[in-house]
């Protein structure tokens, strides 16, 4: 399938698949959208949260679809700054071949440019094993299909960022959902870009509790899913 970089509004790069008119990011900021949606309402949120403050500032992430590697990078700059312990675990059925990565503008974008070489590390280090990125921070890539997931009560946060339902209905169903809840830990949640009605629904139908926020540049609302006892 044919794949091109374009610029979004807020000046950072993505990848527009022109067959289905469709981007691995928001074309209206694809920073501002990962910022937003997983690190404010994912990450912050669960930080700030009783759950983590009562234990220790270690935390496992699933990131459904790892793609550019932008939310892993901005994961590893804001666990850093607020020192953190992270176990990161991107999941992509098709990597992204690194001519592309070269041509991201996400360092420079996020004023981080000193950290280039780890960006260009998150994508270079092997599939299907954990790799020490830096002190704080671990990654596992898994090169399989979303629906091969069979992890349970692992992770404190999801990350879930598929192509949208129009394209990829499949990826949206109670059946993936059930995944998603049974990989969490209990008080566990999911962020997502998306806020259809559909897609909150078969996240209520396998026991998440759901909320509706407001969504990033261009969108009206997003969804979090809280997996409670």
């Amino acid at each position: 399938m044919e794949r091109e970089i374009v610029i979004t509004g807020d000046g950072s790069s993505t990848i527009h698949l022109p067959e289905w008119d469709e981007q691995y990011h928001s074309k209206h900021g694809a920073i501002q959208e990962a910022c937003h949606v997983f690190i404010k309402h994912g990450l912050h949120h669960f930080c700030h949260s009783e759950i983590i403050s009562e234990s220790h500032p270690s935390i496992s992430i699933l990131e459904i679809g790892f793609g550019t590697g932008l939310n892993t990078f901005i994961t590893l700059l804001e666990a850093e700054k607020l020192k953190l312990n992270i176990g990161y675990c991107g999941v992509e059925g098709y990597p992204v071949l690194m001519e592309e990565i070269n041509q991201l503008n996400y360092p420079k974008e996020l004023q981080a440019t000193e950290k280039d070489v780890l960006f260009k590390k998150l994508h270079e280090v092997s599939w299907n094993e954990r790799n020490i990125i830096t002190p704080n921070f671990s990654l596992l890539k898994q090169h399989k299909f979303f629906n091969e997931i069979e992890e349970v009560d692992t992770y404190n946060i999801i990350y879930f960022d598929a192509f949208g339902a129009r394209v990829q209905p499949e990826l949206w169903t109670e059946a993936i959902f059930k995944k998603m809840y049974d990989a969490l830990k209990f008080h566990g949640v999911l962020v997502t870009y998306s806020a259809k009605g559909s897609v909150r629904r078969a996240m209520q139908a396998v026991g998440f509790e759901v909320e509706r926020l407001p969504g990033p540049p261009g969108k009206r609302e997003m969804l979090r899913a809280t997996k409670r006892l």
